[in-house]
């Protein structure tokens, strides 16, 4: 049996609980170390998840032993930890966005090809079984030709309780850089590679108050949308509408992803996690029948990108949760807020292969 990859985690916030309980049991990657820049947050998981090294980034950098860095960092920081991980010449996985800006995406992608190296990010949740069991309907002819699809993540936003929302709020953040990457992700997984975006953009509410936490009543500048509604037009033909939002402080009945074909209709869980039922109503019927899912996981398997990483290199393919298609999707992102600002359909460059 292969040794397992040793790895650090950068970056010991929130999302850095539920990567840590889950890779304990990869059978191919080990967290070896873990940073911060807050010391205090990686000797507080450190000691949770039992990691034998608290370093600095430097010094988790400079660690020779590390052979790849997962990088759950704020988006603001994607890029920088990410090239300076590629540059000491580790692998690298990342929280989504992949960057925040398209210059730092294609940078990233570049410096990783230079150096012979792998970039991964997330969401990983497309690989779990609600969105894998609908790419297997749709293969399978269950629901024809898909012509349309929907997709809405309508919420009040964050800052009720997340304890350090500001980078919400900041360029990278909002519904779009936030969830979207969940539903452009699974969307292009399903009826593959976007061409072209129409959208409108705009932020109603000019200040958030925090809710909870010891900054509970703080108010925080918006700085990005926070509602973003368009149309995406896929290659191969496919027409979705696609709403992010985080000023619907009263919820919605609407669904989370939708997929219309020709000879049905596929209703599709939430895909901000990996589970759920996938349901099937065909032409002519009023009832929707649940789909037996193609294989059993959890709900939140976060981290399974990196294990497929990590075997990908290993067995000489490419991996899935891939910076082609981070890149693919954050230009699609950015597109959403162009075409909104220049009143004009916005053609991506990028595609899938």
């Amino acid at each position: 049996m292969e040794s397992k990859m040793k790895a650090g985690i950068i970056g010991c916030g929130n999302i850095s609980a539920i990567y840590l309980e889950n890779l304990k049991k990869s059978a191919v990657v080990e967290v070896a170390a873990c940073a911060d820049v807050v010391l205090e947050r990686a000797e507080s998981r450190a000691a949770e998840y039992g990691i034998a090294n608290v370093y600095t980034v430097a010094d988790l950098l400079a660690d020779p032993s590390i052979e790849l860095v997962i990088n759950l960092t704020i988006p603001g920081s994607h890029a920088d930890i990410d090239i300076a991980a590629l540059e000491a010449g580790k692998h690298v996985y990342a929280e989504k966005p992949l960057a925040v800006s398209l210059a730092d995406g294609k940078r990233i992608l570049e410096v990783a090809e230079s150096k012979g190296l792998r970039v991964g990010s997330a969401p990983d949740t497309f690989l779990g079984s609600g969105v894998q069991t609908a790419k297997a309907a749709i293969e399978s002819g269950m629901i024809g030709k898909p012509v349309a699809a929907v997709a809405f993540m309508m919420s009040g936003g964050p800052e009720g309780w997340h304890p350090d929302p500001e980078f919400f709020y900041a360029p990278g953040g909002g519904p779009m850089f936030d969830m979207g990457p969940y539903y452009l992700t699974a969307l292009a997984e399903l009826l593959g590679p976007m061409h072209r975006i129409s959208s409108s953009a705009g932020a109603p509410v000019q200040t958030r108050t925090i809710g909870s936490g010891p900054k509970a009543g703080t108010q925080i500048p918006v700085l990005t949308p926070t509602h973003l509604a368009g149309t995406i037009d896929f290659k191969q033909g496919a027409i979705a509408t696609v709403i992010t939002s985080f000023d619907i402080k009263g919820g919605a009945d609407l669904p989370w992803l939708e997929i219309y074909g020709t000879e049905g209709t596929l209703i599709l869980p939430d895909p901000n996690f990996f589970d759920g039922d996938v349901k099937l109503r065909r032409s002519g019927s009023s009832e929707a029948e649940t789909l037996a899912p193609v294989f059993e996981c959890g709900r939140n398997e976060r981290g399974l990108g990196v294990n497929d990483m990590v075997k990908s290199i290993r067995e000489g393919r490419n991996h899935r949760a891939g910076g082609e298609l981070a890149y693919h999707v954050l230009e699609a992102m950015h597109a959403f807020q162009a075409s909104s600002l220049k009143g004009e359909h916005v053609v991506l460059e990028s595609t899938l292969s």
